[in-house]
């Protein structure tokens, strides 16, 4: 199969990122991809979006921030950021996050889980389910009504997200909505958009290998924490609404997952964006397709999670 035709914006930021000429993350320690990946995640965002409540606090034990476009008993979604679990904070998804609950009139709680390689395998995974069942227990505390519940995640993020799926099916929480942006959900890399994108599509072949190594030991790659897509049973799960872009290596196995999830019963929105790659969902000052992604994601979270 052959690459498909990117968008010309797309095709015309990518030239641009090129000529740039910044050392791709698999060339830098851990430490130095944080910072460059701060300095450049919101040069292409939105403008961060004036809301009535952005509140930094604690949550299971780690930082996060609450966003809220007023100060109603709202319902609440937890977010986890992309990175390949090493990279990415709140300040890096900071816009994002803004804009789901700007475009939602849902909350959107932010985590700043640990990332590898200080904390590999499954200590973001451990956060992220400890995060989500305190908001279940305690969003009352806040203000937001915690039996409204949903949780969300791009790339790595989208990983965790579909994890929490699972904990909240077998603990009994009300999960209403996963919501999957580009997320990971093999391990193997041998699906066919690896091979088509492995280089000169924003996220390439060696920087995902960089990060996988960082975070998990090989032996353990098959763990459906990890690889969603290997779970013995997907039925039970919450509604998802996955959000995929063409042009990505993780694109067919982002297919796959909700081939498996709509086989066993569970109710799956798609939208697949034609001619963009990995992260475009946060190049909204150039991209007209990153609004209407923004839009498909607050509609499903105000179409689960609101009354």
């Amino acid at each position: 199969m052959t690459a498909p035709k990117l968008t010309p914006r797309m095709a015309e930021l990518l030239t641009r990122i090129q000529r740039a000429k910044r050392p791709p993350f698999h060339t830098l320690t851990p430490r130095d991809a944080r910072i460059a990946y701060r300095m450049g995640a919101e040069i292409l965002d939105l403008p961060r979006a004036p809301l009535a409540r952005v509140e930094d606090l604690q949550v299971a034990g780690r930082a996060a921030r609450l966003y809220a476009p007023s100060g109603d008993r709202l319902p609440v979604m937890l977010y986890l950021h992309g990175g390949g679990f090493t990279i990415g904070d709140l300040e890096t998804h900071d816009s994002l996050c803004r804009q789901l609950s700007l475009r939602s009139g849902a909350a959107v709680l932010a985590l700043d889980y640990r990332l590898a390689p200080e904390h590999r395998f499954p200590a973001a995974v451990d956060d992220a389910w400890a995060a989500l069942a305190w908001l279940h227990g305690q969003a009352g505390t806040l203000g937001l009504d915690g039996s409204r519940l949903g949780v969300g995640g791009d790339s790595a993020g989208g990983t965790l997200a579909a994890s929490c799926a699972f904990h909240a099916r077998e603990q009994g929480l009300p999960l209403a909505l996963q919501l999957l942006i580009t997320p990971g959900t093999d391990s193997h890399m041998s699906h066919d958009s690896h091979r088509r994108f492995a280089e000169g599509y924003l996220l390439d072949a060696r920087s995902i290998e960089w990060f996988f190594g960082h975070y998990i030991d090989h032996q353990h790659r098959g763990d459906w924490r990890f690889a969603p897509l290997h779970a013995d049973d997907h039925a039970g799960l919450a509604p998802a609404a996955v959000l995929l872009a063409e042009a990505d290596p993780l694109v067919d196995e982002g297919l796959a997952y909700a081939d498996v999830l709509r086989a066993a019963g569970v109710p799956v929105q798609l939208d697949l964006v034609r001619g963009v790659t990995h992260d475009f969902i946060k190049m909204g000052r150039s991209l007209p397709e990153a609004i209407a992604a923004l839009d498909f994601c607050a509609s499903a979270i105000r179409e689960h999670l609101r009354p």
